[in-house]
């Protein structure tokens, strides 16, 4: 069973979430950050990347931005019970997001930062009705780079002494990086100064090239390959109305395994809600993502068919965390033996009235997941056909 820091908030979690996540493990807390979120996992499953805002000492005020931390993975055996040797990799007062391991060294990893505090006015993040939960787009923010060392357990950064140096440098802001899983490219958003309208673009670490790849209408961000690197997923304010939908591409390659473009486009989700951060489960069957499909308080995590090849209302949409709070940013260890997310469910903060966003993990069985969702898939084709045959008028 689950273990509950906080049952006066919620103690119906570790029930009603047993048949998909066992074995939760706070990973973060509020006596080390205000909050923490948005974690990736290296290769190897040894190390995890993530952001975070420090618990300032007593009487100081708290960081504007981000910073970003790396830190050692523990296990008992193969269950994951904390992290440790937790170092800051970015300089004091930067902004910095979206961190991510190079797909075969574990030493090396890229983030979005500003390097140093931001200067100008950050263009509006993305809010939705009441909802606190917002990013804001930094023009100086560029994608950096970083080699980390044993000399402190994680790295060699002292806290507010970056060694991350730029990987190319521009105007606007270029973050949501990941590497492709060869390495060879760096997918990410590209946000032209005073612009709004993100687009999504690829670069070639071969040839130093640049390439558009999604340029529609509306802000497209939060982009990753899939497993085998031939597609994409990411979120899109195509309609522009702040009601933001999952969508995949399949790439485009040169005979020299460049990628050159998108050779069609599938839209995953279309609702009524806001749907972000989608991420593909090991072997690329599903994507996870958060959703306000329950209600803008209470953000929870959900899968979805990864490939597109239903229609949409032949494509459930299934819940995977069931929490009061916030749930999202899903990620998984390479074994997808774990999943790691970003949640509301342990001390209350201050006068709030709920907890801190903190980092989680727990024990997710795929395979029940598997089994869950085609059992939801033939219940929803059997409803509809049976839905169609009463409103049949020959």
């Amino acid at each position: 069973m689950a273990s509950n820091p906080n049952p006066e908030w919620d103690d119906q979690w570790p029930s009603n979430e047993k048949s998909f996540l066992t074995n939760h493990v706070q990973l973060t807390s509020a006596d080390r950050f205000i909050k923490a979120g948005e974690a990736y996992f290296s290769h190897d499953g040894k190390r995890i990347i993530f952001q975070a805002i420090p618990t300032p000492a007593k009487g100081d005020e708290p960081l504007e931005h981000y910073l970003m931390y790396a830190a050692d993975v523990v296990r008992d055996g193969k269950e994951i019970t904390k992290i440790e040797h937790i170092t800051n990799l970015s300089n004091w007062g930067s902004s910095n997001t979206c961190g991510w391991f190079h797909p075969k060294d574990s030493s090396r990893v890229l983030f979005g930062s500003t390097l140093v505090a931001p200067e100008t006015e950050d263009v509006a993040g993305y809010q939705r009705g009441t909802s606190k939960y917002s990013w804001q787009f930094p023009r100086e923010m560029d994608i950096v780079e970083m080699t980390l060392t044993e000399a402190h357990g994680t790295c060699c950064a002292e806290m507010g002494k970056s060694e991350a140096t730029a990987l190319w440098e521009r105007d606007g802001y270029d973050a949501e990086g990941s590497w492709s899983p060869d390495g060879r490219s760096i997918l990410y958003t590209r946000l032209e100064p005073g612009g709004t309208d993100g687009d999504l673009w690829i670069w070639d670490s071969k040839d130093d090239s640049h390439t558009p790849l999604i340029t529609e209408p509306g802000y497209d961000g939060g982009p990753f390959f899939s497993p085998d690197g031939k597609w994409i997923c990411y979120r899109s304010d195509r309609r522009e109305d702040k009601l933001l939908q999952i969508f995949v591409s399949k790439l485009a390659f040169e005979d020299d395994g460049k990628v050159i473009g998108i050779e069609k486009e599938v839209q995953i989700t279309d609702n009524e809600h806001v749907n972000w951060c989608p991420f593909y489960t090991p072997d690329g069957k599903y994507l996870f993502y958060a959703t306000s499909e329950m209600s803008h308080a209470n953000y929870e995590v959900f899968c979805v068919d990864a490939t597109g090849k239903y229609p949409l209302d032949e494509t459930p949409r299934m819940r995977i965390t069931n929490a009061k709070g916030f749930d999202g940013l899903p990620v998984f260890s390479p074994d997808g033996k774990t999943m790691m997310w970003t949640a509301q469910r342990g001390e209350l903060r201050g006068d709030e009235g709920r907890p801190s966003s903190q980092l989680w993990v727990a024990d997710v069985n795929l395979k029940a997941i598997d089994k869950a969702y085609k059992k939801f898939r033939k219940k929803m084709i059997a409803e509809k056909e049976a839905a169609e045959f009463e409103s049949y008028q020959p």
